[in-house]
């Protein structure tokens, strides 16, 4: 896979909308303009692309806009870096406007830059993956560095940071702390700290080995199984499909599968459809271990361990729980097609280093 190059101060970075346009309501106006003075205080220089403001509503109506943006952010020479402003709920419906634009396709494959985002930016990530780009599932905008608290997480602070040349980002342990939701994300509220807990569990080895290794594919689990089953819009199955979207079979041998849910704290019932939907596609039978993100708030903690275990069925495919990834504060960076080794009585995920090519770079 295409690794593009890390962040620079200087570096012009574009802010994009691709699925929920909140960024532009008046409600986020305090994590603008937070999030745009973090952004320059690394020496970067936030791009708000022409349809990245307009607001919900707008951009709802519009998908062409939002893959508009993202176009012109890869055809942009000087912009280096693109981060989402947030995830939502409906970004495949930019595939069509995007996969079958052959000029964003080879400024994809020719001119590959830094990509983040979590949660229905899935579709994106899977989208690029599929395009050859490594991209990272972690911090965005307005969760990150719009965090309304006097400064960034501290553990999520670092994972941005990993986006940034200079940077070492090779081992990933659990955070000392977790933090609940806000109840409270107004302007009335900038400045005020999250409610944190210490971390008592660390990651946890569910089952078989606590040992193992591969490449990084995943995301969000409601996302995954929206695009598999449409079950939250009727043709996002089929849209997904026709651009073979989720990886085949095959795609997933010696992976490493990392999955966690959304704020919306899915019931035990629907994580296990979503598993089902997994493994019907012969997921479990392919890779080589499982990454569980922390659920928010820890919502249905245990709940959620026996029906991973219910659902895979089989002892030898292990499953470490509890990681810092996605929705769960606060957040790591995973990197697609990142080969990792995975020590869970070590409590360590460690990035192996590999002869994966950097574009421009003499082989």
């Amino acid at each position: 896979m295409n690794q593009p190059r890390k962040l620079r101060k200087g570096d012009r970075v574009a802010v994009v909308s691709l699925s929920s346009g909140m960024l532009g309501e008046t409600f986020c106006r305090h994590n603008l303009e937070i999030g745009t003075r973090r952004l320059r205080e690394y020496g970067l220089e936030p791009v708000f692309m022409e349809n990245t403001l307009k607001g919900i509503a707008y951009l709802k109506e519009h998908p062409e806009a939002r893959a508009a943006d993202l176009k012109q952010a890869f055809m942009e020479d000087d912009i280096a870096g693109i981060i989402c402003a947030i995830g939502g709920d409906d970004t495949y419906r930019l595939l069509p406007y995007l996969m079958e634009d052959a000029v964003f396709v080879r400024a994809v494959e020719t001119c590959p830059k830094l990509f983040a985002g979590f949660s229905d930016t899935t579709v994106n990530h899977l989208m690029f993956y599929k395009l050859g780009l490594s991209t990272f599932y972690g911090p965005n905008f307005i969760c990150d560095l719009g965090e309304i608290a006097e400064d960034m997480l501290p553990y999520s602070r670092a994972a941005f940071e990993s986006y940034l040349e200079g940077n070492s980002y090779r081992e990933i342990c659990p955070s000392k702390v977790w933090y609940e939701e806000r109840t409270d994300f107004s302007e009335a509220a900038v400045g005020t700290e999250r409610k944190a807990h210490e971390e008592t569990r660390g990651y946890e080895l569910l089952q078989g080995p606590e040992v193992f290794s591969g490449a990084l594919l995943g995301g969000c689990l409601e996302s995954l199984y929206d695009v598999l089953t449409g079950a939250r819009y009727g043709d996002e199955k089929e849209v997904c499909e026709k651009y073979g979207i989720f990886p085949e079979k095959e795609e997933w041998k010696g992976k490493v599968l990392f999955v966690e849910t959304s704020e919306e704290k899915p019931e035990p019932a629907l994580v296990e459809k979503a598993l089902a939907a997994l493994k019907e596609k012969g997921v479990f039978e392919a890779i080589n271990g499982i990454l569980v993100g922390k659920p928010q708030d820890e919502a249905y903690y245990e709940e959620y361990k026996e029906v991973y275990r219910k659902v895979i069925d089989d002892g030898r495919l292990p499953i470490v729980y509890n990681v810092n990834f996605g929705h769960a504060l606060p957040r790591c960076a995973l990197r697609y097609g990142a080969e990792v080794r995975v020590d869970c009585g070590e409590q360590i995920i460690e990035y192996v280093e590999t002869k994966e090519k950097r574009f421009g770079e003499k082989e």
